[in-house]
Parts: C-alpha cells; structure tokens; sequence
C-alpha cells in the first residue's frame, strides 16, 4: 500500500513509489489513481466508482511526494494553485560530476519529441520556457546532491537542464550516456501549497529511501 503523507476531506498526498505511473498506461502495469482509488473505495466504503483528481505528475522512475484532489472544487483550485506558481515543488537529485557553480537559477526552452518521448533545449521560436533554481548540498565521489525548486514543471525538465550543462542525473538512462543499470537520482521531497478551501499553507516532505545513491551524503544520513 502506497504510504499516505497527509489526508482530508479534500486532499490525498502520497508517497509515491518508483516505476508505478501516475495513471494507467500501455504497460498495464498497477497506477497511481487506480491504487488510491481503491483504497479510498475500501476505506470509505464508497459504492460506485470513486473520483479524484490528478493535479500534477511524475515521471515514471521518479518517486517521492504527490498531492491529489478528492473532490473536483479542489482540483480546480489546485490547477490554478500551479498555473499561479504558488505551489512549491522541490525535488532531490544526485548528478555524475560536481556541479558549477554550487547554486543558481538555470532558464532554457525545451522542445518535446512525442514519437521518442524525449525532451531537448531549443530556442525560443521552437521551445516552451523553463526555470529552476537549485542549491548544492552536498559532495561525494565526483558526485553533487542538489537541491531543485521548479519554477515551471515542463516534462522532463530537471532530467534536461542538468544533462545539458554536462551534469546528468544519475542512473538516467535517458540522458546520461554513461548511466548505470539502477533507479534515477532523482526525488520528489517537498510539496507545499495553500489549502484550496482554507487557505493555509500545506506542505508535505518526503524523504528519499535510505540507499545508493542517496544514502552516500551525510545530509541524508
């Protein structure tokens, strides 16, 4: 059962886990909504089919935090939550080399390939703007723990604007032509937004599992 990280009347923000979709997909395999479905369906007992809405995503590879809306008023008021950029998003990821410098804000266009589901940096004419800021939390073995706010939530865009500057993730097999066979350094920690009915700050942590490549920085430790 996927871990439950806060929960009301409105809102379900999980944990969740790595290689699950956040809906259902070609591969078949056991989705995000349809898991949370059915257990708001056993826990409530809910006859009928069980709504909730799905706000944001995640890549496939990538586990950590997710909120969901349990009804539709606040779905509507968390999309404008994240159309405004008053939802905070911060994600943990390791790269293959030391990042320079340490902290800053990296701006790109980015221009998806539907047919290769790859993303690549373009210019402005051709690309949809992106920008992120991030900060350096720590070092180890040619490696660099980042810490990564995103100001826009294009897809893949964190996996991009690292791989791009000669920094890719780690275990990103997509992106990093000298990854590993592994799961992708890459983390969704911390949620935080105001509540679509009473208006106070929400915020959601979710901590990465305690192992490679995480638990190699003392921070995490």
């Amino acid at each position: 059962m996927t871990e439950i990280l806060y929960e009301d009347n409105h809102l379900l923000c999980v944990k969740k886990p790595v290689n699950v979709p956040v809906q259902e997909d070609a591969s078949g395999d056991a989705d995000m909504l349809s898991i949370l479905k059915a257990y708001l369906k056993k826990t409530y007992h809910k006859p009928g089919n069980v709504w909730l809405g799905l706000v944001h995503r995640l890549d496939r590879p990538v586990g950590g935090a997710m909120v969901f809306a349990k009804t539709s008023k606040a779905a509507s008021r968390l999309s404008e939550t994240i159309r405004t950029d008053r939802m905070e998003k911060e994600y943990l990821a390791v790269t293959d080399g030391i990042v320079s410098p340490p902290s800053g804000i990296l701006k790109d266009y980015l221009v998806k390939n539907q047919k290769t589901n790859t993303v690549t940096v373009t210019d402005e004419k051709h690309g949809k703007y992106c920008e992120l800021s991030y900060e350096t939390l720590g070092t180890n073995r040619g490696r660099s723990l980042v810490r990564v706010r995103l100001k826009t939530g294009r897809s893949h865009q964190i996996r991009v604007q690292f791989a791009s500057r000669g920094y890719p993730l780690v275990n990103d097999q997509r992106y990093n032509r000298n990854a590993a066979k592994g799961q992708i350094a890459l983390w969704s920690y911390r949620i935080a937004f105001p509540h679509p009915i009473t208006k106070e700050t929400t915020e959601v942590i979710c901590p990465p599992e305690h192992r490679s490549p995480w638990k190699d920085f003392e921070v995490l430790s």
